[in-house]
């Protein structure tokens, strides 16, 4: 889950249980952005965007970010990755009203506006996500950051099970690819080993903290990324020397995600 309130090649997922033939498919992405352990990132998902910070990667929110910061951004030799929510309804998003009710679960704590998604729904679910790709894709990103997909090990409301939410991940992934996006799993630190063959890269939201990086290294250990960002920890005494060590592209920042941050060397 995220910290911080984030303020058609395929026309379907697929029905029923994944098919071995659909893993193969998604497991084999097309050729696209894919980054390697320790490029340096910058998560902004608040405030107008600041094209100055020295950063090979942007991540950003899909809605609120026009197609001319994304074209800037690549001007600047930078490369731009839209912020998604796919596991959770937001109702001040603009598609909000897509959305049908009985797909609503239980609000994510903390965060009142915003509710689980019924990930076993994948036919109603399916055009949603499309049209957010497509317009990933239409603005000009290059990769798309996948949020909440980790909604089985939360109060949902649904009796969600990791074969739902592997079934889903795998699904949005191969999705992904299809429209030619590089994709990165967030959190979901369970089923990495399910999952690392088929995302291109990892985002995480403070495994330091959480005493969990180990549960990451798998992406390392297969050549990807892995974006950590911590909040409460102080940097130089405690996370970038291990940041180092295990090849994370770690960032300190505050809860709301502004442009304010702290990159370990």
């Amino acid at each position: 889950m995220r910290i911080g309130e984030r303020a058609a090649t395929i026309g379907v997922f697929g029905l029923g249980l994944f098919s071995a033939a659909l893993v193969a498919q998604a497991a084999d992405p097309v050729a696209g952005w894919k980054p390697a352990p320790g490029l340096s990132w910058q998560w902004q998902l608040s405030g107008s965007i600041d094209l100055t910070v020295d950063a090979a990667m942007f991540d950003v929110d899909l809605f609120d970010v026009p197609a001319t910061t994304v074209a800037a951004l690549h001007q600047r030799g930078r490369i731009a990755v839209c912020y998604v929510s796919a596991g959770s309804f937001e109702n001040w998003r603009p598609d909000a009203a897509r959305v049908p009710a009985e797909l609503k679960g239980k609000p994510l704590v903390g965060w009142p506006r915003e509710s689980w998604l019924d990930i076993r729904q994948v036919e109603q679910l399916a055009s949603i996500m499309d049209a957010r790709m497509d317009l990933c894709r239409a603005k000009g990103f290059d990769g798309i950051e996948l949020d909440n997909v980790d909604g089985y090990t939360n109060d949902t409301g649904f009796p969600l099970t990791a074969a739902d939410q592997l079934r889903y991940n795998l699904l949005l992934a191969n999705h992904a690819h299809a429209h030619g996006l590089s994709v990165g799993l967030k959190n979901d630190l369970d089923q990495i080993p399910s999952l690392v063959g088929v995302f291109d890269w990892a985002l995480n939201e403070e495994c330091f903290a959480e005493h969990e990086c180990d549960r990451l290294l798998p992406f390392i250990a297969a050549g990807k990324a892995v974006f950590n960002v911590e909040y409460v920890l102080p940097a130089a005494a405690v996370v970038c020397p291990r940041a180092k060590r295990l090849r994370f592209s770690t960032l300190i920042k505050d809860r709301n995600l502004g442009a304010k941050r702290q990159a370990c060397p």
